[in-house]
């Protein structure tokens, strides 16, 4: 090992916490700072899926033909708060150009190191923290109305079949008699084997940062306001007016990482992907395994006593409220995907995806900053490839060279 360092984790969600995990395993003092404590972010709302075969950015060639009549149908998932336009306009213009299908090619072949394994990652962090109880190997379908609406997403399917992934096709009577849930509507599925779901993603989150404060890690409630450096070093980090020694510190604050990053001299386009979820709890039926419902774009996920409805795609910055027609939405898309269901009560939920205009996670090294990295801008993939970012992390920290090419994700290519 190489010398034992005390290591500022600025950001306590799903990335943070799993790069805490490692370095603590490597010998170092890791302090976890976060403004809310652990899991309780993005990393306690999301869908819950290890969607290894997430690879295809949402900006997908036609994406720009689309759009305008997405925002402008309360059916679709795709929502703007419209007075946030004039201040989205730069970050959305350089998000579109990437609405190629060399950049899509582009943008799965840099995903697929970090997300392409994540339920083993995920085993392998959990290992021995009590939190592997939350981890639930599973098949990962993607349901259609019927083979042609299927069809209609080959060009998907084709970057997934470029990246190693292959899948069963269900059709009809096939798909029923695999999980009777579902409307008979939904005539068709594409299911990928060795994937996996969080039954409670906050609590697992938790759980692993209890399992890091038991083993001597520290974890501090505080607003982190700057890196303190002396000489191009990081000495320490400011959080609620007070100085935090350490040697190095990592930035993981998801979508609150860019003011951060930016002091640090590396400006990342970053927005708010503003994510919602609709829980239904205590439901009369689960689906089997995760799911995909494509004409809605939603998630399903079976949970801990719920059903967890995810997704949707929202863009109106970090301040204002949520808005009721995404929640609408779900819940109008849940009563068509499983007719027969009925629960005892909702809970709703909305936060906020770090989404890099390239959709490339920034991992790796400041540059000019000894001891600075950084690690976020996952979009809608941050729980998938949380554990295989903190590894890598922790890697580059005690000086092993990763068997992953990280130059796709290294901070330097937002060098101001």
């Amino acid at each position: 090992m190489s010398e034992q360092k005390t290591i500022a984790i600025i950001g306590a969600g799903i990335v943070g916490v799993s790069a805490a995990v490692w370095l603590q395993r490597d010998g170092h003092d890791v302090i976890l700072i976060d403004k809310a404590g652990p899991g309780e972010g993005t990393s306690h709302g999301n869908g819950g899926v290890l969607a290894s075969c997430s690879i295809v950015p949402v900006t997908v060639p036609g994406l720009l033909r689309k759009a305008p009549k997405m925002l402008l149908s309360p059916s679709q998932p795709l929502f703007l708060k419209w007075g946030y336009l004039p201040k989205l306009v730069p970050w959305l213009t350089r998000y579109l150009k990437h609405a190629n299908s060399d950049d899509v090619e582009r943008i799965a072949s840099a995903l697929t190191p970090i997300v392409g394994d994540s339920l083993n990652d995920h085993k392998a962090l959990a290992e021995g923290t009590g939190a592997e109880k939350w981890i639930v190997p599973s098949d990962y379908l993607f349901l259609y109305e019927n083979r042609a609406h299927f069809e209609g997403d080959a060009f998907g399917w084709d970057v997934r079949r470029r990246h190693g992934f292959t899948w069963e096709e269900l059709e009809g009577q096939a798909f029923h008699a695999y999980d009777p849930v579902f409307s008979q509507d939904i005539g068709f599925a594409a299911k990928l084997s060795d994937h996996g779901h969080i039954t409670d993603p906050g609590r697992y989150v938790k759980d692993l940062a209890a399992h890091i404060e038991e083993n001597g890690g520290r974890i501090i409630r505080a607003t982190v306001e700057d890196v303190v450096r002396e000489d191009g070093r990081v000495t320490g980090v400011r959080a609620d007016g007070e100085t935090i020694s350490c040697d190095t510190a990592i930035v993981t604050a998801g979508v609150w990482s860019g003011p951060l990053a930016q002091q640090l001299g590396v400006s990342v386009p970053l927005e708010s992907e503003r994510g919602y979820h609709l829980e239904l709890v205590e439901p009369s039926a689960m689906p089997r395994s995760p799911v995909m419902v494509a004409s809605g774009k939603f998630v399903a996920t079976p949970m801990e006593g719920r059903i967890r409805l995810a997704g949707i795609v929202e863009f109106g910055g970090l301040e204002a409220a949520p808005s009721r027609a995404p929640f609408e939405l779900m819940r109008k898309n849940a009563r068509a995907a499983f007719p027969g269901v009925t629960w005892k009560e909702e809970v709703e939920w909305m936060g906020h995806r770090p989404a890099p205009a390239d959709s490339i996670p920034v991992i790796g090294e400041v540059p000019g900053v000894k001891g600075a990295y950084m690690g976020f801008g996952h979009h809608h993939i941050g729980l998938t490839g949380g554990p295989k970012t903190g590894r890598l992390l922790a890697q580059m920290i005690a000086g092993r060279k990763p068997n992953t090419d990280m130059s796709v994700y290294a901070p330097s290519r937002y060098a101001t």
